[in-house]
């Protein structure tokens, strides 16, 4: 089974200072289609004002990963972490039994431009963690470049969940293909551009959401970048 989200049907929250387009249920947006896929629960995709932000606040037993596509993020976190995110790096932090942070754009002049994704824990009341890596785009680009998963293997940052996260880079020619085992769900989201995914074309915005597909098949890319999930079932 294949479905197609379009972009324009996410829910969106307009706050003046940050615009949010949600994928799933989240916040004051409620759709009971569409309440996360497997153990993916959320993808917001966040613009934050120039000199704006997100104020200290609390997240328990979730896996919070930040993809920053222009700007920079600024993360400070009860674990002692104070960080910039820039475009090219993939923070992940395990709330665990408990954690407070703030995310803020110090930008004049620019809008912080990020995708924050949620993801269901393997166990619950584990320690608080934080990771943080840089992906160049030359190991993104014309393949899946595993930037997350249960183990960290390949150089990933790891996660306490029972998935994978890949990022890929897609024009022209290039092809890349993911096998998918028996029992998983797999998510596509493409962050800009155009691409086709077993012959459904996506184009900015748009996710493919795959159950019972035993290969992705990513090609006919056009100024494209992609997150592709393996996910729990």
């Amino acid at each position: 089974m294949l479905k197609l989200r379009k972009s324009n049907e996410r829910g969106l929250a307009d706050h003046g200072w940050l615009q949010s387009y949600h994928s799933f249920s989240f916040a004051g947006y409620y759709d009971p289609q569409y309440m996360g896929w497997g153990n993916l629960r959320v993808i917001n995709e966040d613009r934050v004002a120039p000199g704006k932000g997100f104020g200290t606040h609390g997240h328990r037993d979730m896996e919070i990963i930040s993809y920053v596509l222009s700007g920079e993020l600024a993360h400070k976190d009860t674990l002692g972490n104070v960080k910039g995110i820039p475009p090219g790096d993939v923070q992940r932090m395990t709330a665990g039994t408990g954690v407070q942070h703030s995310e803020f754009n110090h930008a004049a002049d620019a809008t912080t431009h990020f995708l924050q994704i949620w993801i269901e824990p393997a166990r619950t009341g584990v320690k608080p963690g934080y990771e943080q890596k840089s992906f160049s785009n030359a190991e993104k680009r014309g393949r899946l470049r595993l930037v997350a998963s249960a183990d960290g293997v390949d150089g990933s940052v790891s996660m306490n969940a029972d998935a994978s996260m890949y990022a890929g880079l897609f024009d022209g020619d290039e092809k890349a293909t993911l096998a998918l085992r028996a029992g998983r769900k797999a998510y596509v989201h493409l962050v800009r551009g155009d691409l086709q995914v077993n012959g459904q074309a996506l184009h900015t915005g748009d996710a493919l959401m795959a159950d019972g597909v035993d290969t992705l098949t990513l090609e006919k890319g056009a100024g494209a970048e992609v997150l592709v999930f393996d996910l729990a079932a």
